[in-house]
């Protein structure tokens, strides 16, 4: 299998844009974990990896959807990028997720690519606004990789997207990067209505034969103002593709991403861990994407070295999900989140101002923390880069609850039934 990945990395896409994928995300990703470590190590803090909405506006309306994509247009701006990589970069980071909204929908996307060089970024993209021209440009900069949300077949699609079309759509967009040799990947956002069609060997296969080179599932999470908590897994699903995804990475050549699994299958949350935090179109430096709440920004004067490892806000938020669980802290426990939230007096960093609102209505409910049932990795080569460069960090050793964030019967932890 191996050795059939190899053939189609070397085979299937810009060899240029293969070095640029091995030295500013491998290798350098990989220091900038290690650097990572040895900030922790000396009690400082600034995360390897940063995930950047740089714009709010999209042309679907998918269901269960956290983002104001129909407030007005809200972008972070070409010079506030620069200075935000640039401070960044002298951390030791190199890898940038972009995120939306649609990042594409941003009138300067291209251009961020091309003032970094030296940096890497995977682009969360519906496709749509991926024309030819635009497939071109990413294999001249060579060091971005798409990565196209596929949500479902032709009528599943229409229904998750909100709009007519949209497989279609999403597929030429998805074409026009194959076309160019862009290293490109698909993602999709499990639920309860495309499970059965997307969760198959054939929907892999289908990927492989058209040239995608990588994959990514997501597990469908209900936050937002509208969301649709019928269409979450349930737990034996979970397992179900955690179990796919561990047999697919030694079964297919393909890349498998996943981000809540470390080598041994415990269970872990990238933003509890310290590996990742986010930054909204507003600027606002979040736990996660779907903690729409923040104390600081990247407009702050200070630097952001300065402003990440001052955060008492997200420090908490550290301390308090790796206290309570193993797995998605908004999930299994929004009660922390609101206490954490009154505690700083963290503002509601959504436009349409609702999120507390939206906090509160929430049903606990279980995430990927599946005591028992955990399933390690069988790939020697995941079992190698997760056991070195993906894991809790320390995180979970020795957790303590912060002081004031005990919350009604919080003290023992109760853990959320999952069965």
């Amino acid at each position: 299998m191996y050795l059939r990945m190899a053939k189609r990395l070397l085979v299937e896409t810009d060899k240029r844009l293969l070095w640029k994928l091995a030295y500013n995300m491998g290798y350098k990703g990989m220091r900038a974990v290690q650097k990572h470590k040895r900030r922790l190590k000396r009690g400082e803090f600034f995360p390897p990896f940063l995930y950047i909405s740089i714009v709010n506006s999209c042309n679907l309306r998918c269901q269960g959807c956290w983002v104001d994509v129909a407030a007005k247009q809200q972008t972070i701006d070409l010079p506030s990028m620069n200075r935000m990589i640039a401070e960044a970069k002298a951390a030791g980071n190199s890898f940038f997720g972009i995120l939306g909204g649609e990042p594409f929908m941003h009138p300067e996307i291209l251009e961020i690519f091309a003032a970094h060089p030296d940096c890497y970024f995977q682009v969360f993209t519906n496709g749509q606004f991926i024309t030819d021209e635009v497939g071109k440009e990413m294999r001249r900069v060579g060091n971005v990789t798409p990565l196209v949300s596929i949500e479902g077949t032709e009528i599943v699609s229409d229904q998750r997207r909100g709009r007519p079309h949209v497989f279609s759509k999403t597929m030429a967009g998805l074409q026009n990067c194959l076309n160019n040799k862009v290293l490109t990947g698909v993602c999709t956002s499990l639920c309860q209505t495309n499970i059965d069609d997307l969760l198959t060997d054939r929907w892999v296969d289908r990927l492989i034969e058209l040239g995608v080179l990588y994959m990514w599932y997501h597990t469908y999470r209900p936050v937002g103002p509208d969301a649709k908590p019928e269409l979450a897994l349930t737990p034996a699903q979970q397992r179900r593709v955690r179990q796919f995804v561990v047999d697919t990475r030694v079964n297919k050549p393909i890349g498998v991403v996943d981000a809540y699994y470390d080598d041994r299958g415990n269970a872990l949350c990238p933003a509890a861990t310290g590996f990742t935090h986010h930054i909204s179109p507003w600027g606002d430096i979040e736990p996660c994407p779907i903690v729409q709440f923040a104390k600081e920004s990247i407009h702050d004067e200070r630097p952001l070295q300065e402003v990440f490892n001052q955060s008492a806000f997200l420090k908490d938020f550290r301390e308090m999900s790796a206290s309570a669980t193993r797995g998605c802290i908004v999930l299994e426990r929004p009660d922390l989140i609101k206490a954490l939230v009154a505690k700083h007096g963290a503002r509601d960093t959504t436009a349409r101002q609702a999120a507390m609102a939206e906090l509160e209505a929430m049903e606990p409910r279980g995430s990927q923390f599946d005591p028992g049932h955990e399933i390690p990795e069988k790939s020697f080569f995941y079992r190698f880069v997760k056991k070195h460069f993906f894991n809790d960090f320390g995180a979970y050793e020795n957790p303590v609850m912060p002081e004031g964030l005990q919350t009604s019967g919080s003290a023992s932890l109760p853990v959320v039934e999952r069965t």
